[in-house]
């Protein structure tokens, strides 16, 4: 049976309209391809809690809350990734990868052009009519 986590990850949207990504590191699950910033939800945590510590602890960014987008679950076959999405654009600080990664700001539009981790494609796509 696999292990099902529970994440929550950011739609982090600037003023300028653009969406903030981070590429997973090559050594983790689905390492080498693009996310929306996030992690797991510890246990006597709130997804929304869980986004505010890991957007801090992984990107320096302080958020304001968030609104939720959209919930789904994944089967990668391997473990089954439960994700929780909130929209943010209240938010402090500016962007960095404090886990080494690499990030960027990218126009919704060109979102298409990163390659996600299968569970984010209807992320993108809703993003991409937007």
């Amino acid at each position: 049976m696999s292990q099902k986590i529970w994440v929550a990850a950011g739609v982090i949207e600037n003023a300028n309209g653009e969406i903030l990504i981070a590429k997973r590191l090559a050594h983790l699950h689905q390492g080498g391809k693009w996310e929306f910033p996030g992690g797991k939800v510890e246990a006597n945590e709130t997804a929304l809690q869980a986004l505010s510590r890991e957007l801090i602890e992984e990107v320096n960014i302080e958020i304001n809350g968030g609104i939720s987008l959209l919930k789904l679950e994944h089967d990668y076959g391997d473990k089954i990734v439960i994700l929780d999405f909130f929209h943010v654009t209240d938010f402090r600080g500016e962007a960095k990868g404090l886990e080494q990664q690499e990030i960027c700001w990218v126009k919704k539009s060109l979102l298409k052009n990163y390659q996600f981790p299968a569970a984010n494609q209807p992320v993108i796509e809703a993003l991409i009519k937007n």
